[in-house]
């Protein structure tokens, strides 16, 4: 049999307020106003179990919550256990309102053991107690749930955890991943797997709802390390580092595949820029993600692409000497190999990595409202694009602004608006709108563009809200990440933190920005820790946490946390 893996906890990465774990971080004994997640994200079928052990007043609530949040109850799905007939509610940053269309059929009570499913492809949940599911709940059969959410309703939750939040009343409970049903040696041991073989429940679970553990995460088959031989995460992207030593056709090695898209920045403090080169535009031609300038040609610069790296001159921004150092982003796209793709109204040249959801594209812009196809098999979730034949700013595309706003990577910018970018229409599954707007579409004039999707067990893109607590934001990734980038939402730069130039946590004292031609520095106050399943913030810097504020995020990773450190 497979293994379980390790079974979730309540995370205390996301722990708010005064609340207090115990018994492995399964049993919570609530303050005033704090709230908590599993360590697991519910991209499965799941079921879970949970012993009310005490009860004060009205009780705590019990439920879901987002993975994002800032310390609010925010984009929480919940019941208070002893309070007008547990009736659900939807919390969204301090508002509430009641969503259930049946409630759960009557408070609980102290001894009570709450069981909950959860099925993420249809936003459905289900309550029951004591083995009985209330409302006449068939989960097996989907009928009966308590409480149907949606895609909208949920845009802000990030990843959906086992949880909730607890107000003015407070309660003790007991969570049952799967590990114990005796709930610490309160009940008698249930014995009850799930479809998997996995767990020990106190009642069966519903058939198609698994245990909350490592060994039932679904991650993409196509880069599952159990699954194939060459396209799990660290075969599509990675980070080297290397010092320069001006020797000429210097062989850089140790990626791991052949790369297409190599991104290097100089470390030291001389001011070199951000160099992007690819293998559509072909070795030695240069963009810089720090400028506006048109492509240039460095001829001693990244000369070749190798099947495990890549070759360099002696050109001081990528080889010089006197113990400069270097780091190299590298990504897979399709081993060199492109095609003519007429999705769209323009004909693109792509470089696709379905299964790594990455893609180079080259165009010739028409002036006018286009279309370009991108090669994938999802709609990207961030796209960079650049005028190669002419100075220009680039023009950025992030899921979590959407079609009607865009980014410059070469500034330190916010967000602007405009229908020129993307026509305020979002990327399809095929294709990417492209305006009128110089940066990604003027007439005659040539462009490339590189696109990413999320991944599951990969990559990821998002937002976040920051607050401004040396306790900081946790975002749930899903892997450990290789390499982490931050965008405020305001005028700051674009962060770049990854664990090949920073080994140990807590990380943040080797900062480089994709905006500047700035040395690698240490801020003394850009903390955070890289960990099995995301980022935990650790410190109020402005750059990565300031209180209320909006950050988007880009992420890629080297082992999916489904297997943790196995791989």
């Amino acid at each position: 049999m497979a293994s379980s893996g390790n079974f979730a906890t309540l995370n205390p990465l996301v722990k708010y307020s005064t609340g207090t774990f115990s018994n492995g971080n399964l049993t919570y004994a609530s303050g005033s106003d704090d709230g908590y997640t599993s360590t697991i994200g519910l991209n499965f079928k799941s079921y879970c179990e949970v012993r009310v052990d005490v009860i004060s007043n009205d009780g705590g609530t019990i439920g879901f919550r987002g993975a994002t949040d800032e310390d609010e109850y925010f984009d929480v799905v919940s019941f208070q256990e002893n309070y007008q007939s547990g009736k659900i509610y939807h919390y969204k940053g301090n508002s509430s309102q009641s969503v259930s269309t049946a409630d759960i059929g009557g408070t609980v009570s102290a001894g009570n053991i709450i069981m909950m499913a959860y099925d993420p492809a249809t936003y459905k949940w289900w309550v029951g107690v004591n083995g009985i599911w209330r409302n006449s709940g068939d989960p097996a059969n989907g009928t009966g749930f308590v409480f149907q959410g949606s895609a909208t309703m949920f845009e802000n939750m990030g990843s959906i955890h086992w949880g909730a939040w607890n107000g003015t009343y407070t309660h003790t409970i007991t969570f049952n991943f799967g590990q114990d049903s005796t709930f610490g040696g309160q009940e008698t041991a249930g014995g009850n797997a799930d479809g998997n073989g996995f767990g020990d429940f106190k009642y069966s679970p519903p058939t198609g709802f698994l245990a909350t553990c490592s060994g039932n995460i679904a991650i993409s088959d196509d880069i599952d390390p159990a699954q194939t031989d060459d396209d799990y995460p660290a075969k599509n992207f990675n980070v080297v580092t290397w010092t320069g030593n001006r020797t000429d056709d210097r062989a850089i090695t140790g990626v791991g595949f052949a790369p297409d898209l190599v991104w290097i920045k100089q470390r030291a403090s001389f001011g070199n820029p951000n160099i992007l080169t690819d293998t559509v535009r072909g070795a030695t031609k240069r963009l810089e993600s720090n400028a506006d300038i048109a492509e240039g040609t460095d001829s001693d610069g990244l000369k070749s692409f190798t099947s495990d790296g890549f070759t360099l001159g002696t050109n001081d921004k990528y080889n010089w000497e006197n113990g400069w150092t270097y780091t190299g982003w590298c990504w897979k796209a399709n081993g060199g190999v492109t095609s003519s793709n007429t999705d769209g109204s323009i004909t693109s040249t792509v470089q696709a990595n379905t299964k790594a959801g990455f893609s180079i594209m080259t165009y010739t812009g028409t002036g006018s409202n286009a279309t370009i196809g991108h090669g994938l098999s999802a709609k990207p979730d961030f796209i960079l694009t650049k005028r190669r034949s002419a100075s220009q700013t680039w023009g950025v595309y992030h899921t979590s602004l959407g079609a009607t706003k865009y980014l410059a990577l070469n500034t330190n910018a916010n967000a602007g608006t405009s229908s020129s970018f993307w026509q305020d229409t979002e990327p399809t599954t095929s294709v990417i709108s492209l305006g009128t707007e110089g940066r990604v579409n003027a007439s005659s004039q040539t462009y490339v563009a590189y696109a990413w999707h999320s991944v599951e067990g990969y990559s990821k893109f998002g937002t976040y809200k920051g607050n401004g607590n040396a306790e900081g934001v946790f975002l749930y990734l899903g892997f450990r990440p290789r390499l982490f980038v931050t965008k405020k939402l305001g005028s700051d730069n674009w962060v770049v933190i990854d664990s090949a130039r920073e080994t140990f946590n807590a990380m943040g004292e080797k900062i480089l920005m994709w905006d500047t031609n700035d040395a690698e520095f240490d801020p003394s106050a850009v903390n955070l820790d890289f960990v099995s399943n995301g980022v935990k913030m650790r410190n109020t810097d402005g750059k990565i946490n300031a209180n209320a504020t909006d950050y988007v995020y880009m992420a890629w990773g080297d082992v999916p946390f489904k297997y943790n450190n196995a791989f």
